[in-house]
C-alpha cells in the first residue's frame, strides 16, 4: 500500500486550517492595497541561475533543484529550480518589465515557496510568504510606510506585544571593521551573528572562531553587539545611523512608531540586504517576519541601479502563534453553510435543487445533502451531516411539506424547528446570516479572482 502522509516536510490543509489561512491572507491583503500595493505572482519554478548566488553559501545549500527532463536527466544537472522566496522572482520581474511599470513600483506577493531544510516543529520545505515590496527609490518614507503597513497587518489580526527590530547593513560593516574583520569574513560573520537569539552570545563567539576569525576580532564584535549601542555609539562615518535616525523621526504619528526599536544586534542572513534591516519579534514567540533595503539585486538582472526595500511576514509562524493563542474570530473555526438542505425521495430532488438556486442566488451559502432521507427513516444521517458542516440550519422536506408548499427548518443549535412557505425561506435565512456572525469577516463572499 502506498503511504498516505505527505512528503517529509510538506502539509495538507483541512477546511479549518485553510479558513484560518484565508482570514489571515485576507486581513494582509487588505492593508497592503489600503497603501496602494498592488498583487503579484510569479512561477513556482524559476531558471536555476535565477535563484543560484542570490542567498549566501548557506541559502544555496537550501534550494530545492529540478532535474533536467529527458535524454539530459542520467546527468544529473539541474536547470530549474523551485521559488526559495519572493524577492529574487521580483527582482527578475521589474528587470524585465521594467518599462510597463509605474516608476516606483509598490507590490505585494502572497505565494509558497520551498526550501530543502531539515524539517523539525514549525519549520516546513514548503510554506507561504505574504511579501511586500517598494522599487525605484531610496526616500526613507519606503521603509516607514512598510512599517506602518506590517504594523497595521498584525494590529488587524489582534497582535499588539510586538516589537519592530530595525538595524542598518552599513552598521554592521562598520562595526565588523571597527573590530578587525575583513570585508572577506563579512558574511561569515553576519550569519553567524544572525543565529544570536538562537545560540547566545558564547555560540557566536564559537562559530566564528571555528571559521578562523581571530579571537580578538571576534570577542570584540560580539560585545559591541550585544551591549547597548546606541546610534550615537557606531564607532565609523554617520550615514547609516543618520539613516536610521530619519526613520525613527518619520515614523511618529505612525501605528509602527511605539513598536519600533534599534538594535544593533539584528544582522538578517541574506547577503542582498544594503540598507536599513528589520524584523518583527514576539517575546516568547520569536520573529514574525523580516526584510530590508536591498538596492543592489536588481542590478545582478539588469544594467540598471534600482533601488529597493521590502518586507516578508512568515505566514506559517503567524498562524500557529494565533491558534496556540486562540486569536481566530469564533466564526472563523465555526464556520459552515447557511443551510443544508435535505428531501424525502428522488421525486423531490429537483425540487430541492432549483430551491438551492434560488438561496444561492441570494448569496447564501447552501448545501444539498445528496441522499433521500426515506420518508424520515433516514433523516437523522441527514441533521448529522449538517451537525458535522457546522451548519445554521436544516431545510427538511418531507411529505408534508411538499403537499403545502412548506419547509420545516431546524436550527441546529437550539433543536428547534419552525415550519413556513418555502418563498419566504431566502428571506428568513438572509436575515439571519446578516444579523449574526455566521460569516467569516474577510472571507465573503470571495470573488473568482480570490484564492
Amino acid at each position: 500500500m502506498p503511504q498516505t502522509q505527505p512528503a517529509r516536510g510538506m502539509r495538507d490543509f483541512l477546511p479549518e486550517d485553510v479558513r484560518r489561512r484565508h482570514y489571515v491572507i485576507d486581513v494582509v491583503r487588505r492593508v497592503y492595497e489600503r497603501y496602494g500595493f498592488e498583487p503579484l505572482e510569479t512561477p513556482a519554478l524559476e531558471n536555476i541561475e535565477t535563484l543560484t548566488g542570490k542567498y549566501g553559501d548557506e541559502g544555496n545549500k537550501l534550494i530545492f533543484k529540478v532535474l533536467r527532463r529527458g535524454e539530459h536527466e542520467a546527468s544529473g544537472e539541474a536547470d530549474l529550480a523551485l521559488r526559495y522566496d519572493l524577492t529574487v522572482p521580483l527582482a527578475r520581474v521589474v528587470a524585465e518589465h521594467r518599462g510597463k511599470l509605474p516608476r516606483v513600483f509598490k507590490r505585494y506577493q502572497i505565494q509558497p515557496v520551498w526550501r530543502a531544510d531539515r524539517p523539525a516543529r514549525g519549520r516546513f520545505r514548503e510554506f507561504y510568504q505574504c511579501d511586500v515590496d517598494a522599487i525605484g527609490s531610496t526616500s526613507p518614507i519606503v521603509e516607514v510606510e512598510m512599517l506602518s503597513a506590517v504594523s497595521d497587518v498584525l494590529l488587524g489580526l489582534g497582535f499588539d506585544d510586538f516589537k519592530i527590530r530595525i538595524n542598518h547593513r552599513q552598521l554592521l560593516t562598520d562595526v565588523l571593521l571597527y573590530a578587525g574583520i575583513g570585508h572577506g569574513d563579512h558574511t561569515t560573520a553576519l550569519v553567524a551573528l544572525d543565529k544570536l537569539d538562537k545560540i547566545g552570545a558564547d555560540g557566536v563567539t564559537r562559530e566564528l572562531l571555528s571559521r578562523d576569525i581571530a579571537p580578538a576580532a571576534a570577542q570584540q564584535f560580539v560585545a559591541m553587539m550585544t551591549h547597548d549601542m546606541r546610534l550615537a555609539d557606531v564607532p565609523a562615518g554617520r550615514g547609516a545611523a543618520d539613516e536610521l535616525e530619519e526613520i525613527f523621526r518619520l515614523a511618529r504619528g505612525t501605528s509602527a512608531e511605539r513598536h519600533l526599536t534599534f538594535d544593533p544586534g539584528l544582522a538578517r542572513g541574506l547577503s542582498y540586504y544594503t540598507g536599513a534591516i528589520m524584523e518583527i519579534a514576539v517575546s516568547g514567540i520569536g520573529s514574525l517576519g523580516g526584510g530590508g533595503r536591498y538596492d543592489g539585486l536588481i542590478g545582478m538582472f539588469s544594467s540598471e541601479a534600482i533601488p529597493a526595500c521590502g518586507f516578508s511576514l512568515g505566514l506559517e509562524r503567524i498562524l500557529v502563534v494565533m491558534s496556540e493563542r486562540g486569536m481566530f474570530p469564533a466564526e472563523v473555526n465555526t464556520s459552515g453553510p447557511d443551510v443544508v438542505l435535505a428531501f424525502p425521495d428522488d421525486t423531490a430532488a429537483e425540487l430541492v435543487l432549483r430551491l438551492a438556486t434560488q438561496l444561492r442566488a441570494a448569496d447564501l451559502r447552501v448545501d444539498v445533502y445528496p441522499e433521500s432521507t426515506k420518508q424520515g427513516k433516514h433523516l437523522g444521517k441527514a441533521l448529522k451531516y449538517a451537525s458535522e458542516r457546522k451548519a445554521a440550519f436544516v431545510a427538511i422536506i418531507e411529505e408534508r411539506e411538499l403537499a403545502a408548499n412548506e419547509v420545516r427548518l431546524r436550527n441546529t443549535t437550539t433543536r428547534e424547528d419552525v415550519r413556513m412557505p418555502q418563498t419566504e425561506l431566502v428571506q428568513f435565512l438572509s436575515a439571519h446570516a446578516a444579523s449574526s456572525s455566521s460569516r467569516p469577516s474577510g472571507l465573503a463572499p470571495r470573488g473568482p479572482d480570490s484564492e
